[in-house]
């Protein structure tokens, strides 16, 4: 099968540093090569990932985000050079909302974040051409109550080759993602401190949002064994996560995923979270981790982690959470769309079941 992926024009695949959505069509893109498929990558011209290439490409432009020009430009494009492709499978929201192109291959994309009012309406308008695959239950239960269709649920992963398990033996406690309020970094620190464990806080702080919020409410909470070691590239983050006692992500809002729970549990470093979005289908509480019921609960339970087996946490990517099962699930619904697109009618959506809850708290 000759699979064509198009990444959004913003960050390179893989990206340098923070970059949640390169960093899955990277994997991707690999694990389809060691499956024997052919890929073709549609990115930004200074992505580094091994498999063929689209040349000519422009690179990254990380201060465009969200700009509508470049990325209707880049997708446009990106579709031409993909055309001789058996499926492509798009990860912008651009591609498949200006429609799938007479003689053009079906194509399937992924939703990377939430369902809000605004993109909501941009997905059902094409939900019954294009299939929809949805990253966490969660997420398919947002799109439902929106009217969306999904196609399948398909959760990240990673490949357990990547991340040398940790011994988790740094003393510290770890924060790592986003410089934001929905991310709960304030939390984390104050959970930290009345724990008595040092917090070390990797995160990216790159937009003047970012930048306000840790001046306004976060640079006031460091000092003593709370520091802000800055942004991180994978193998710093790595390195943090392996000495990591746990990971704290306690988010406040509805998560679509989280890959650097996975990628914690990997290194064999608990998580512990709010019970929010997809955290309760990717930590099992009181086995790879805790799913906290608040801020008090959270510090309570930081008391319990030498409760908790590393060798858990990393066996639970092994089964759960591998490149080889996202590449399979990816092939399962590649050929379903194909077969479809060759009799007629469009791959229809499964019905976005949530699995049994995690209960959080004891």
């Amino acid at each position: 099968m000759r699979v064509g992926l198009l990444a959004p024009p913003w960050v390179p695949v893989p990206p340098p540093s923070y970059g949640g959505t390169e960093a899955v069509v990277d994997r991707l893109a690999r694990g389809l090569v060691a499956a024997g498929h052919e890929v073709l990558l549609f990115a930004p011209g200074d992505s580094t990932c091994p498999v063929p290439t689209v040349p000519h490409t422009l690179q990254a432009r990380p201060d465009e985000i969200g700009t509508t020009t470049a990325e209707l430009a880049h997708v446009i494009r990106g579709h031409d050079c993909l055309s001789d492709c058996d499926v492509v499978h798009d990860h912008t929201l651009a591609g498949p909302s200006i429609g799938r192109r007479r003689g053009a291959p079906p194509m399937v994309t992924t939703s990377h974040g939430p369902f809000t009012p605004e993109v909501a309406d941009v997905y059902r308008s094409f939900a019954r051409r294009v299939p929809i695959i949805a990253i966490s239950h969660a997420q398919a239960v947002q799109a439902s109550q929106q009217g969306i269709h999904v196609a399948r649920v398909i959760h990240h992963g990673l490949d357990p080759d990547e991340v040398t398990p940790g011994t988790g033996d740094g003393g510290y406690l770890l924060f790592l993602g986003r410089m934001h309020p929905d991310k709960g970094v304030d939390v984390a620190i104050r959970a930290a401190r009345r724990a008595g464990m040092p917090l070390r806080i990797a995160a990216k702080m790159r937009e003047p949002a970012e930048r306000a919020w840790f001046e306004a409410c976060i640079e006031p909470l460091l000092g003593g064994d709370i520091s802000y070691v800055g942004e991180t590239d994978r193998s710093e983050s790595l390195a943090l996560l392996q000495g990591a006692a746990a990971l704290v992500n306690p988010i406040r809002w509805c998560e679509p995923f989280g890959l650097v729970m996975v990628e914690a549990l990997a290194a064999g470093t608990p998580v512990l979270a709010f019970a929010h979005g997809a955290a309760p289908e990717i930590v099992e509480d009181g086995v790879t981790g805790y799913l906290c019921e608040g801020e008090d609960d959270l510090a309570e339970r930081l008391g319990e982690l030498p409760a908790l087996d590393r060798d858990a946490c990393r066996a639970a990517v092994l089964s759960r959470f591998s490149t080889a099962r996202v590449v399979e699930d990816h092939l399962a619904l590649y050929e379903r769309v194909i077969s479809s697109a060759r009799s007629g009618p469009r791959a229809g959506p499964e019905a976005p079941s949530r699995p049994p809850r995690q209960r959080a708290g004891r």
